[in-house]
C-alpha cells in the first residue's frame, strides 16, 4: 500500500471509528480516588514509619486507625510522585497520538484500595486503528521515554538527598537493624530480619547498581520501601521496564515491531516470553514442594510426591503457555518445554548462579502476556521506513529497558 492508497483507506467510513467525547468528571474522579488509594495503601503496607507518625499530630481516625500529619505527608508525597510519573507516561502516548491525528481517550487511572500499592496504573483507549508503523512507533515510544525523563530526576534527587541510616529509627521495630546502625552507623550488607522468608526485598537493576557505587547513604533494597521518594522512583522505573518488554502490544512490542518488522518482532517476542518462563521454572523448581503435595497433605512427607507435585504441574503449565506462544506448533512446544525443564533442573542441582535467575512471580505476568496482551503484534496497514532519529530513539528505549529491568523485582529474602 503506497501513500495514496493509505490516504484513501484512512478516509473510508468506519476506519477511524465513531467520535466519542471524554467524560472529564470520570477521569478526574478516578485520578482523585487513585491518589487517596495509593497514598493510604502504601503508608499502611510499605512506608510504615510508625515512630514518626506517633510523634506527629493525629488528624482523624479511619476504622480505628489514627491518621497523623506525618502519615499524610509520607503517603501524599509518594502518591504525588508516582501519579506524576503515570500521568506523564500516559500523556506521552496521548500527545503523540494527537500529533498523528489518532483519536484517543484521556488517561483512565485504576485505583485498587488496600491492594498492592493502591493502583494498577493508568491506561488510555485508542479510538481508531493505527495505520502506519511510524505512528505505531511514535505513540509506543513516547510514553516510556517521557516517563523515564521524569523518573530519572526523581531518582537522582532522592539519592543525593538520601537521609543517613539513622532515618530508620523513625520506622519503629527492626530492633536488630537499629542496633547495628547504632553501633556501626551504616546498614548491614545483608538483612538481619530475614527470618522465615519474611523480609520483602526490591529487585536490583543495572541503574540502581551504578548509583550505589557513588552514593554513600543509599539504603539497601531490603529497606528501600520505607523511603517514599526512593520507593516511588524505583516503582516508576520498574513500570517503565514492564512496558518496554519487547512483547506483543506492550510499548516495547510496538517499538520492536516498527524497528524490525513483523517477522523478527514475533521471534523476539517468543524468545522473551520463553526467557521469562525459564526464570519462572527455575524459581518454581527452587521453591518446591509443589501443588500435589500441598493438595494432599497426608502424603506431603513423601519426597517423591513433593517432586512430582513440582514437576508435573510445571510441565503442564509450560505446555499450556507455550501452545499459545508458538501457535500450537507441537515441535517447538515440546522442544522448548524440555529445554526449560532442563534449565530448571540445572538450577536445582547446580544452585548459584543459575538459581539466582529464578523468579516464580513471572508466572502471572506470562499469563497476562500470552492470554491478554498477546505475543504477536496485530498487522499494520502501512509499512513505513523509520528515520535515523527514530531508530536511535528506539535503540535508546531498549537500553532504558536493560538498565531498569530486574530479574527478581519483588521477593522475600
Amino acid at each position: 500500500m503506497d501513500a495514496s492508497d493509505y490516504a484513501r483507506f484512512a478516509k473510508q467510513p468506519g476506519v477511524t471509528g465513531h467520535t466519542r467525547k471524554d467524560r472529564y468528571w470520570l477521569h478526574i474522579t478516578l485520578f482523585l480516588i487513585t491518589a487517596v488509594s495509593t497514598g493510604l495503601t502504601t503508608s499502611l503496607f510499605f512506608i510504615g514509619r510508625s515512630e514518626a507518625w506517633a510523634a506527629s499530630t493525629v488528624l482523624f481516625s479511619l476504622a480505628g486507625l489514627p491518621i497523623s500529619t506525618q502519615m499524610v505527608l509520607d503517603g501524599g508525597l509518594f502518591a504525588c510522585l508516582l501519579l506524576l510519573f503515570l500521568t506523564v507516561h500516559e500523556f506521552g502516548h496521548y500527545f503523540a497520538a494527537r500529533r498523528h491525528k489518532v483519536r484517543t481517550s484521556l488517561p483512565y487511572y485504576i485505583p485498587t484500595p488496600l491492594l498492592g500499592i493502591g493502583t494498577m496504573g493508568a491506561v488510555i483507549n485508542m479510538r481508531e486503528p493505527i495505520l502506519s508503523t511510524r505512528t505505531v512507533f511514535d505513540i509506543g515510544v513516547a510514553g516510556p521515554v517521557a516517563g523515564f525523563l521524569v523518573a530519572l530526576p526523581i531518582l537522582f534527587c532522592a539519592v543525593v538527598a538520601a537521609p543517613p541510616p539513622e532515618y530508620m529509627f523513625s520506622v519503629g521495630g527492626h530492633e536488630p537493624l537499629l542496633a547495628y546502625i547504632g553501633e556501626h552507623g551504616t546498614f548491614p550488607p545483608e538483612p538481619l530480619q530475614a527470618t522465615g522468608g519474611t523480609q520483602l526485598t526490591l529487585g536490583s537493576t543495572a541503574l540502581h547498581w551504578g548509583l550505589n557505587q557513588f552514593a554513600d547513604n543509599l539504603p539497601p533494597l531490603y529497606e528501600l520501601y520505607h523511603y517514599p521518594v526512593l520507593f516511588a522512583a524505583w516503582l516508576a522505573l520498574f513500570f517503565t521496564a514492564l512496558n518496554l518488554m519487547p512483547v506483543g502490544q506492550l510499548d516495547g512490542g510496538h517499538i520492536m515491531y516498527a524497528l524490525v518488522g513483523p517477522r523478527w518482532h514475533l521471534r523476539i517476542s517468543q524468545a522473551f516470553v520463553c526467557f521469562l518462563l525459564v526464570s519462572m521454572a527455575i524459581g518454581a523448581a527452587e521453591d518446591g514442594p509443589g501443588f500435589i503435595a500441598i493438595a494432599l497433605p497426608g502424603l506431603g512427607a513423601s519426597p517423591l510426591v513433593q517432586e512430582l507435585g513440582t514437576w508435573i504441574p510445571l510441565a503442564l503449565l509450560l505446555q499450556l503457555l507455550l501452545r499459545r506462544v508458538f501457535r500450537s506448533d507441537r515441535r517447538w512446544v515440546l522442544l522448548t518445554a524440555c529445554g526449560i525443564l532442563v534449565m530448571a533442573l540445572l538450577g536445582r542441582l547446580v544452585g548459584e548462579p543459575i538459581s539466582q535467575l529464578g523468579y516464580t512471580g513471572w508466572l502471572l505476568w506470562c499469563f497476562l502476556l500470552v492470554f491478554f496482551i498477546k505475543v504477536e503484534h496485530p498487522p499494520v496497514e502501512v509499512r513505513s521506513v523509520l528515520s535515523r532519529r527514530r531508530r536511535i530513539l528506539g535503540i535508546a528505549a531498549m537500553l532504558i529497558f536493560v538498565f531498569c529491568f530486574s530479574f527478581r523485582p519483588l521477593y522475600f529474602a
